[in-house]
């Protein structure tokens, strides 16, 4: 519960104001927005407070946006040339994840992650609501007995190409169909479209790197959430991996932040500027 009774303004209290931001509904707290979509408050605020609203603030306080999260080593890896990646990143670090799943309507995950880690796509590590789990599928080739598939604890939206077989499933999952491009993806943009239309305007892009790297090649996305651990893999699966620039100048170098995640850092990224 958040700790109004007191005048420092503690972490469950930030946690609290944002959801209620995110969902418009009143919080009991002193911080207010600004018009050009800052918060401000005359209580005391604490340190991670601070960087929790600092961070999370932009997104709360938009309609629909489309944020990426990937977590790695300072390698840039996201898992063992084996695929274990079981836990790259800290609790905090996960805590983070929990967070951004709680603020989105969509959590979206491809194929290769849905069936090499079996992931809930839930909120469990902080309060609020589950999003919509959403599965981009194109071949049809996710095993049928995923823990999403099977438990109704959230909607899911299986997102399958044109020549798919459609599996029986049950009541929770809704399945959608959308063209393929010529190397066998969905048009990113064609998903979010979709999503969109569904009522789903905030999308968290969870992964795999694949999947991300994709979408941000494509200029589908308005922030990276990059979660770095203090580890050296050496070799392994990569995160990002897009098709190869000749020079530095074709670099990607978007306004970043840099937060801390327990012994992770967290590196904010803005690759499109939200619509006015």
């Amino acid at each position: 519960m958040p700790n109004s009774s007191i005048n420092t303004i503690e972490l469950a209290d930030a946690w609290e104001w944002l959801l209620g931001l995110r969902h418009q509904r009143p919080c009991d707290t002193t911080i207010t927005l600004t018009p050009n979509g800052e918060w401000q408050t005359l209580q005391t605020v604490s340190a991670e407070a601070r960087e929790l609203l600092d961070c999370l603030t932009p997104l709360a306080s938009r309609p629909s946006w489309v944020v990426a999260q990937l977590g790695q080593s300072m390698d840039g890896r996201i898992a063992t040339e084996s695929g274990h990646s079981h836990y790259i990143n800290g609790h905090e670090s996960l805590v983070h994840l929990h967070r951004l799943r709680a603020l989105v309507d969509a959590v979206v995950v491809g194929a290769g992650t849905a069936s090499a880690d079996n992931p809930q796509l839930t909120v469990r590590h902080v309060s609020g609501t589950h999003p919509t789990r959403v599965v981009l599928d194109p071949r049809g080739r996710i095993p049928n007995d995923l823990t999403l598939l099977r438990s109704d604890t959230a909607p899911t939206l299986l997102i399958v190409g044109p020549e798919a077989a459609q599996a029986v499933t049950p009541a929770h999952v809704q399945h959608c169909v959308l063209p393929l491009n010529a190397s066998g993806h969905f048009n990113p943009h064609d998903v979010i479209a979709l999503l969109a239309d569904k009522g789903l305007p905030r999308v968290l892009v969870e992964g795999g790197g694949v999947t991300v790297s994709q979408f941000i090649e494509a200029g589908a996305v308005d922030r990276l959430h990059l979660l770095v651990a203090p580890l050296l893999i050496g070799s392994g699966r990569p995160g990002l991996k897009m098709t190869p620039i000749k020079t530095l100048e074709s670099a990607l170098r978007p306004p970043t932040r840099t937060f801390r995640c327990g012994d992770d850092t967290l590196f904010d990224m803005r690759l499109r500027e939200p619509p006015t």
